[in-house]
């Protein structure tokens, strides 16, 4: 189902890494009825994850829309994790930090919560954890779609990755802890978010998508060559022999939108930490949660290429 017009969307991002952060600012920039009134970025110990953001945000010619930088560091462990800085094959030299004062990330969620707004939180829980605690009470009725959490194994034909993959909860487990008793939940899981995937057949539209989609292509040709991900695909009967890079932010997104090519089921679950790791299990007495359960990948990436090729404001 289409997202309603007029939806209020808040991204929470950890952008500067993964391309796929990048992925899904593009998807949100030129998805048809929703209307992106603030980014918080998080793991931003100097403001070069907002500045990255503001720098995507210039090449669709939308620098309307505010950015402030956020959370440090993991409450769990204080890790700090930096983008990537010296790679040309990323991000061009010379880009500005864009450092913000203590306070302004949950200042900017709560104004965005205030307008009625959703929050897809595509990194770490940080940020919202800090305002729940913060400000008791503010995330109950919000709803929360997260790109992350480990509730079922991956299927046949893809990478068996356990819960120890599933970084953006594994960074910061207290904060995700914090973030399901405190907000109505959606969750991009890890299994979920795997099946829809980043092509080298994707490349030449999205070269012709703008500025956006040639700063994808370029970034994502770089992040397969770092990891290797051809062979990984080439390894997986589930996966693309071409595999770029998998959309797990898109993708969860997409579940936050109610696009009908991503399939989805309720769920009651509750949380279990083993040796610091977190994953969800199926709990009749758990919290209420929606949970990504498989996405339509040819249908899904010919609406997001759409999307990118639409973000740019002329």
């Amino acid at each position: 189902m289409p997202s309603a017009p007029g939806r209020l969307i808040h991204l929470d991002t950890d952008l500067g890494g993964d391309p796929d952060d990048v992925c899904t600012l593009a998807l949100l920039l030129g998805a048809p009825g929703v209307e992106l009134v603030g980014i918080t970025t998080l793991l931003d110990r100097d403001g070069r994850r907002a500045g990255y953001t503001r720098y995507c945000l210039e090449l669709a010619g939308r620098g309307d829309i505010p950015v402030v930088a956020g959370a440090v560091a993991s409450l769990t462990t204080g890790l700090i994790a930096d983008p990537e800085i010296d790679d040309r094959r990323f991000w061009p030299a010379g880009l500005p930090l864009c450092p913000s004062s203590p306070g302004a990330a949950l200042d900017t969620l709560a104004q965005s919560i205030e307008r009625g707004a959703e929050i897809i939180a595509i990194g770490a829980m940080t940020n919202l954890a800090m305002l729940e605690v913060a400000r008791q009470g503010i995330l109950r009725d919000v709803t929360v779609t997260t790109m992350g959490g480990w509730v079922d194994p991956p299927a046949p034909g893809y990478p068996a990755w356990g819960p120890e993959m599933d970084w953006n909860v594994q960074c910061d487990v207290r904060a995700m802890e914090i973030l399901v008793h405190g907000a109505r939940i959606s969750i991009g899981t890890l299994s979920g978010t795997m099946t829809a995937c980043l092509r080298d057949s994707d490349l030449s539209r999205l070269r012709a998508a703008g500025p956006l989609g040639r700063l994808i292509a370029q970034q994502s040709l770089a992040q397969a060559e770092n990891n290797d991900l051809s062979a990984l695909g080439r390894r997986h009967e589930g996966l693309p022999d071409d595999l770029l890079n998998f959309h797990w932010d898109p993708a969860a997104c997409a579940l936050a939108l109610g696009w009908d090519c991503v399939e989805s089921q309720e769920a009651a679950l509750t949380t279990v930490v083993d040796d610091g790791v977190l994953r969800f299990v199926r709990d009749k007495s758990g919290f209420p949660a929606r949970i990504l359960t498989r996405v339509d990948n040819d249908a899904f990436s010919e609406r997001w290429i759409e999307a990118v090729a639409a973000a740019h404001r002329n």
